[in-house]
């Protein structure tokens, strides 16, 4: 009953260390459970070795006889401490009186098993430490040092087998003896947190609180696409990776939510909207979708009614054919300038006045007609007189007679004054000799001009 008591003991502060709370690696915690042989005929002295498997020589309790828990420390390290109890019935393949062995054993251990393959199911080990033997009554400290492997079936179990070897400290003294302690058994990894129950552990989840899939680190993918939620833009609904996880209905390059016709092939530029004419207004804004037009227009063409080639947009004579470089608005020829003079030259005035006579009216009138048919442009009205009189007086005379023409032609004819422009130059100008009746009468005269040639 006193041995029992011991190995309860034992058994009591080692299952002790198993309610240490686990950190965040994965599965720090191993419980082993196994069977103990005890040899030591192959540390003798005298036969070193020999014999390390003639099991003739094994001390072997025929139950569980030895128990560990073991603490994963990092980058290949663990600690170990074990419990073992045997009964001896040889020492050195001497018969002895059958004795009861005890020992308590702490050691670290280093595994190989990330330099062979991290998730290799080979998995051998040293470790080194110390240990305390008792045999019946008498207890010994020993150093050990430890071979090992483990075979991992799961991620959880391993079939563990292992030998030990002691050296006692004080041979000589009772219960001090140099031996093996082989030991088979399995291993039991715990403590790893997986919140989630998708079989991830916590520590290596990127989704802790969300089941997901191994491929994604434990994150889900709700739509199925390849493509994990937490990088998916549209997670409920299967898409490309090349958007982010987003669908393209209508495959023209623009991902749906971006899309504002995600049911139509369109053009990126235009959101994914269809430009039938190209002319760069979506066909939904298009007021002509079959014919290309500027933006301004809402994607019709400009209207050109008077066929000038010019824009109505920039023909200041959008009814009336013209020349570009008037704007639409038709040139004035020579032979309408000639036509206007014609007309002016019939305009008399009451001698020596400006006052314009009514039988000049009609000619005054005609010359208003053609000037209506140029709307943009600037008319000159030129007064011209002979040389009788002082060159001051006719000069005032022509410059009033030429204002008076376009006082007429202004108010009467509703012709804009900021279209005519009048001018005197007295006898400066004549276009016939002052010498005779007819040639001074030629010379006083009312002529119309071109504003833009008035310097010519």
């Amino acid at each position: 009953m006193k041995h029992l008591s011991r190995f309860l003991l034992i058994t009591m502060v080692v299952l002790g260390f198993t309610t240490v709370k686990a950190q965040n690696e994965n599965n720090p915690w191993v419980i082993g459970i196994g069977v103990n042989a005890v040899d030591s005929y192959p540390a003798n002295e005298d036969s070193p070795f020999r014999g390390f498997f003639k099991t003739d020589n094994y001390n072997i309790l025929p139950s569980v006889s030895r128990i560990s828990v073991g603490r994963y420390i990092g980058a290949g390290f663990s600690a170990e401490l074990a419990g073992s109890i045997n009964r001896i019935d040889n020492i050195d393949e001497m018969p002895v009186d059958d004795l009861t062995y005890y020992s308590v054993d702490a050691a670290g251990l280093y595994s190989f098993r990330n330099l062979i393959s991290e998730d290799g199911w080979f998995d051998p080990f040293l470790g080194a430490g110390a240990g305390y033997t008792w045999l019946d009554e008498e207890g010994n400290f020993s150093a050990n040092g430890t071979f090992g492997i483990n075979f991992w079936m799961t991620d959880n179990i391993a079939f563990n087998i292992q030998t030990t070897y002691k050296h006692t400290i004080d041979d000589s003294a009772e219960g001090g003896f140099r031996h093996f302690q082989h030991v088979a058994g399995f291993k039991v990894a715990f403590g790893g947190t997986d919140t989630d129950g998708d079989g991830i552990y916590d520590d290596e989840d990127e989704c802790p609180e969300t089941p997901g899939l191994k491929e994604f680190n434990g994150c889900p993918d709700s739509d199925g696409d390849g493509i994990a939620d937490k990088n998916d833009a549209c997670p409920d609904v299967a898409g490309l990776a090349e958007f982010d996880g987003c669908p393209d209905t209508d495959g023209d390059g623009v991902p749906d939510p971006q899309d504002e016709c995600p049911n139509v092939a369109g053009v990126k530029s235009l959101n994914g909207c269809p430009d039938s004419d190209g002319d760069g207004v979506k066909d939904s804004e298009d007021e002509c979708p079959n014919v290309a037009g500027p933006v301004a227009n809402n994607g019709c063409p400009w209207p050109d009614r008077d066929g000038d080639g010019v824009l109505d947009k920039d023909d200041q004579c959008p009814d009336v054919a013209g020349t570009a470089a008037n704007n639409g608005c038709p040139e004035v020829t020579v032979e309408v300038i000639n036509e206007l003079n014609e007309y002016s030259k019939t305009i008399l005035f009451d001698l020596g006045k400006s006052s314009i006579r009514k039988d000049s009216y009609d000619a005054l009138d005609s010359i208003a007609e053609i000037m209506n048919e140029y709307p943009q442009t600037v008319f000159h009205i030129e007064g011209h007189t002979d040389s009788q009189g002082s060159d001051a007086l006719n000069l005032r005379l022509s410059k009033e007679r030429a204002a008076s023409v376009k006082t007429y032609l202004v108010e009467q004819d509703g012709i804009d004054s900021s279209r005519i422009t009048s001018e005197g130059y007295g006898e400066t100008q004549p276009i016939a000799t002052n010498k005779t009746a007819a040639g001074r009468q030629q010379n006083r005269r009312v002529e119309v001009s071109l504003e833009k040639n008035r310097d010519k």
